[in-house]
């Protein structure tokens, strides 16, 4: 899941062509479905986007009760209105009624006056566990959506893309000094918090079957590394709801890493899994970064069984040859994702 940031936005305004009374206004390359003379190219306006969580009052003033995602009707959810994809919220809140938006400085976060929060998925039994501190784990990078940060890549600059897995993130450090292993999933891993090794837990019965622990020692040996992460992504059947081919008879869930990352000399060092002996997310392109190729990319079948047994979830982005990203404040790293992901029914996000 991306970062949540509830900004003020400069609009651009489409026609929707199966609704008189609508009218599509992009942020970044994101379009939302906006009631038609709302907004005029040009204006500015408050952008709410994907995984928000409303409180019950701005729903009520948005005209959106009962309309939204969740058990409590309050998660903004990206959905088809009239045939057109709508991704997030375009409005102007009478709490921000005295501002004027286009003087705000761009990227002020107005979630918390707004109390607005961003949606955590419930961790199943199976991912969770008896939890300790681990100050020297490695934490991930959020991973952002180039639609709504547009400008990370420039236009034939050199990039790799592999396959966005449906899964549950899995981050592993190993200390070289001390020789601990800690694991964690996304969420305990930004609260530097590591899952205590268990037979039942879902992210150690993963690193055990395809022995990331072992190769992260052998790499950070190899490299004169002090910390090696790997993080990748644990998928397959009673994960999520799509299952990339595999059935209850299977004992392991699947398995494929990312990135990984090597403190070298006091440096983190980010490093492809390929040639690692761990199992890797299938790399669908590279070449210059295309955005229209890679939009479309990121739709049809995944790749990961073989078979194409499913829908494909997207495709993460990145430079390369890794870079610092100015639009990120970070790396030069994104990810496109799929419509049809996104308007799936019944679909599972758990973290």
């Amino acid at each position: 899941m991306s970062t949540l940031k509830v900004t003020a936005e400069r609009l651009v305004i489409h026609p929707h062509h199966n609704a008189d009374a609508l009218e599509l206004a992009q942020v970044g390359l994101f379009r939302a479905v906006v009631a038609k003379g709302a907004f005029q190219t040009g204006d500015h306006a408050i952008y709410i986007p994907e995984g928000a969580v409303l409180p019950e009052a701005l729903i009520e003033e948005l005209g959106l009760t009962g309309k939204l995602a969740g058990p409590a009707h309050d998660r903004v959810k990206a959905v088809r209105l009239r045939g057109e994809l709508s991704q997030g919220i375009v409005c102007r809140p009478a709490e921000l009624a005295e501002l004027d938006l286009a003087e705000v400085e761009p990227g002020t976060d107005f979630a918390e006056r707004l109390g607005i929060t961003k949606w955590v998925p419930p961790i199943p039994v199976h991912m969770s566990g008896d939890i300790t501190p681990a100050p020297e784990l490695l934490p991930w990078v959020e991973v952002e959506n180039i639609k709504r940060y547009p400008d990370i890549f420039t236009a034939g600059e050199p990039v790799i893309a592999t396959e966005k897995i449906h899964g549950t993130a899995c981050l592993l450090t190993y200390v070289v000094e001390t020789g601990e292993v800690f694991v964690s999933s996304k969420g305990f891993g930004k609260q530097h918090l590591a899952i205590k090794e268990a037979a039942t837990n879902l992210y150690w019965r993963a690193i055990v079957a395809h022995k990331v622990a072992v190769i992260a020692a052998e790499l950070a040996s190899s490299l004169g590394a002090t910390r090696i992460g790997v993080f990748g992504e644990v998928y397959g059947q009673g994960v999520q709801d799509l299952a990339y081919g595999a059935d209850a008879s299977r004992s392991e869930p699947g398995y494929a890493a990312f990135d990984i990352a090597a403190e070298i000399d006091g440096e983190v060092r980010w490093l492809s899994p390929d040639g690692t002996g761990l199992p890797s997310a299938p790399v669908l392109y590279t070449g210059p970064y295309d955005e229209a190729l890679l939009i479309e990319l990121a739709g049809g079948v995944e790749t990961v069984s073989g078979r194409g047994t499913h829908i494909r979830e997207g495709v993460v982005v990145r430079s390369a040859t890794e870079r610092y990203s100015p639009v990120l404040g970070g790396r030069a790293i994104g990810k496109f994702v799929s419509d049809a992901y996104l308007t799936r029914k019944g679909g599972t996000e758990y973290e």
